[in-house]
């Protein structure tokens, strides 16, 4: 099985502009990292591109990079319009989107800004899954559902990646692995530890046996919030600076990858160890240093692995 690199910007404000993403774009290219990923927040202060608009922005940038959604929340969205839009950037771009998709965030303010509810968002996760497979393998695809309704619909061009874009599902509950090995094509998990991964990965599968379905052994994959240093001290201060809200019953060393190379490689080696070979790595630096990190990393650390 092969390993598999990509990478995630951190809470930055792109002071740049779309000047700012564009070097990022170019950078992630040309220095060999697998795929980009774009967390998916509809409203908030907080700076974040809308992904599937900006990920378009990077397939036509770019020739072999790929670009994924981590994760894209699917209870906000209207799945026949999603449908149509993954489709398309899937087929301008020759087959690299990777639609990882989950729950959603916590902002009661999504829901109702999209006429939902968060009460529903895990039934309409699951129902939307289903339109979207439909309506990139079906030509008159007619569902009527709890959430949504179609008649005799069509969307064309369909996807490049054939039978379509596998649609991984994040989340590191015993609900979301159910949510796996119930519909997902393959499971992208972040703050976890390789534990949790081994104890992930097992329960995804007794489940797929259960209800009669596989999923590829190189389809579990995690996102490592990481900081490239030789210093300890700067490392412990990019970590506490820069990582999502904490876990309670684990502390921040054992989900993710701050130091030098080797703590980095060991750190991929163990997740490795545990069953997963597809990697976001979610940089924990400042806005400044990309550049430089993306090609600090590609050379110390990617190119010794993949």
């Amino acid at each position: 099985m092969s390993v598999r690199i990509g990478i995630a910007p951190g809470n930055w404000q792109w002071r740049g502009g779309g000047a700012a993403y564009l070097r990022f774009v170019d950078a992630c290219e040309s220095n060999g990292w697998d795929s980009l990923w774009l967390s998916d927040r509809l409203v908030g202060e907080r700076m974040s591109l809308e992904p599937v608009t900006a990920l378009a922005v990077a397939a036509g940038r770019t020739t072999d990079l790929k670009f994924g959604t981590s994760v894209l929340a699917l209870a906000i969205r209207n799945p026949a319009l999603l449908a149509k839009e993954v489709a398309t950037v899937d087929f301008l771009s020759g087959g690299r989107f990777l639609p990882a998709v989950g729950l959603g965030g916590d902002d009661e303010r999504e829901y109702e800004a999209t006429g939902g509810r968060k009460s529903e968002r895990a039934g309409r996760t699951d129902e939307a899954i289903e339109v979207l497979r439909r309506l990139w393998t079906e030509e008159h695809v007619t569902h009527h559902g709890k959430y949504y309704h179609l008649t005799d619909v069509t969307i064309t061009p369909k996807p490049v990646f054939t039978p379509y874009p596998p649609i991984w599902i994040g989340g590191r509950t015993a609900f979301a692995w159910e949510r796996v090995a119930r519909s997902g094509d393959g499971w992208l998990a972040s703050q976890v530890t390789p534990a949790d991964v081994t104890a992930g990965i097992a329960a995804i599968r007794q489940g797929c046996e259960q209800s009669g379905r596989t999923i590829e052994d190189d389809h579990f994959g995690v996102m490592l919030s990481t900081y490239l240093t030789d210093s300890k001290t700067e490392a412990a201060e990019r970590l506490a600076a820069g990582s999502l809200r904490p876990r309670p019953d684990a502390p921040l060393e054992q989900y993710s990858a701050a130091g030098d190379a080797a703590l980095i490689q060991e750190r991929i080696a163990q997740y490795v160890q545990a069953g997963a070979t597809k990697f976001v790595l979610r940089l924990l630096c400042r806005e400044d240093e990309a550049e430089q990190q993306l090609e600090l990393m590609a050379k110390q650390v990617l190119s010794t692995i993949a």
